[in-house]
């Protein structure tokens, strides 16, 4: 059987209640080398590959991903395409009150970090609703903010030939937590021409592999303990399994 949502038919759900996994990523400017649905791309590859490795024993689906999201910040470069943080919040409200009807729980696998206080939100109001939602991050503790090595390698071992690697240039290489202030006053575009917070010298397809496999076997192992707290999936302690 299959496990995407989108190849279902309603007699196909009909008696069931399964988790259903929405990938969110964005529709931005990824610097000179890499396509505007970076965040898109991993998002929905940690995601399949949890519930690939869930589905083994779990009823779970993976939803369409939602690219169109809240990319202000990168809209002084053309193919960036930003909705909002109202429309986000809005979108994300309504899908969950909308599966909510039909499944048991919805999980949202976010990629692009522009969505996370806005989605905090709306997570947050749904279970204030009483409905069993939650939201888990594609995060890199080691890696860099934006189009640097780190999201660079994730694309090179997804999508080799999207990734443009004669372009490639290092951008501002500071911690993002020292640029943060700048670029909440201004843009990307004014703190990074090229638009990369990062350098992607030296990413490989093997490095993107090493840390999508680590992303989706840490979402799986949160869906199965599955706990909440402030409404993000987090880790359970050690030996807590639902």
């Amino acid at each position: 059987m299959s496990l995407l949502l989108a190849e279902q038919s309603w007699p196909d759900l009909k008696g069931r209640r399964p988790l259903v996994v929405v990938p969110l990523g964005s529709c931005e400017q990824h610097g000179l080398h890499l396509p505007v649905d970076t965040d898109s791309s991993i998002a929905t590859a940690v995601a399949w590959q949890a519930v690939r490795e869930l589905g083994a024993d779990t009823d779970v689906l993976l939803a369409p991903t939602q690219p169109y999201t809240a990319s202000g910040e990168h809209e002084g470069f053309p193919g960036t395409v930003s909705i909002g943080c109202e429309a986000v919040h809005l979108l994300l409200v309504e899908l969950g009150r909308s599966l909510s009807r039909w499944c048991g729980r919805m999980l949202i696998v976010n990629g692009h970090g522009g969505n996370n206080a806005t989605l905090a939100e709306a997570v947050a109001q749904l279970r204030r609703e009483r409905r069993d939602v939650a939201w888990w991050p594609c995060a890199v503790g080691r890696g860099d903010a934006h189009a640097g090595r780190t999201e660079t390698s994730m694309l090179m071992a997804l999508r080799p030939l999207a990734v443009r690697g004669d372009r490639a240039r290092a951008g501002r290489t500071e911690p993002v937590e020292e640029l943060m202030g700048e670029l909440v006053r201004t843009s990307v575009r004014a703190v990074s021409s090229n638009g990369v917070l990062g350098d992607p010298s030296g990413a490989s397809a093997a490095e993107g592999e090493i840390l999508l496999n680590e992303m989706s076997t840490r979402l799986s192992a949160a869906v199965r303990s599955w706990t909440v707290r402030r409404g993000r999936l987090v880790r359970a302690p050690a030996g807590v399994m639902s």
